[in-house]
């Protein structure tokens, strides 16, 4: 299994910041330099989406999470799967955490993962990825 950003909102963000773009002819030269700035942005993170995809991908021998920079192979012993949930100024947000620690003396990997991600809820992930591991007891 598998999962990446939708291509829906790496097609809006692409739109945007092509938008953004195009709104850099008619303003003045502090409004150039945020928005061209923001529209940087935008196209940074939907190169990101479009080149680090599938973002996370389960099989026999473990998962596998993508970056720009590297990827990442994370065993099924010694993996740990769990859903976070956080509340912050109002709104509630959930992310999947792989931890790969052992014991307080081990830093292990710790890769977290949000919606935007993962293009699911991280909650359904974390049942898929449980249910995914030979390990499991």
């Amino acid at each position: 299994m598998q999962w990446s950003p939708r291509p829906g909102e790496t097609a809006a963000l692409l739109v945007v910041a092509l938008g953004l773009g195009l709104a850099l002819v008619v303003l003045d030269t502090p409004g150039r330099v945020l928005v061209g700035t923001g529209a940087l942005l935008l196209l940074a993170l939907a190169a990101r989406d479009v080149l680090a995809r599938p973002r996370l991908t389960a099989g026999p021998d473990g998962v596998d999470v993508r970056t720009l920079a590297r990827g990442r192979h994370l065993p099924w012993s010694g993996l740990r799967v769990r859903v976070r949930e956080s509340r912050r100024l109002g709104m509630r947000s959930r992310t999947l955490e792989l931890d790969t620690a052992t014991g307080p003396d081990d830093d292990g990997v710790l890769v977290v993962l949000g919606r935007r991600d993962l293009g699911a809820d991280p909650d359904h992930v974390a049942r898929a990825l449980r249910a995914l591991d030979p390990t499991a007891s």
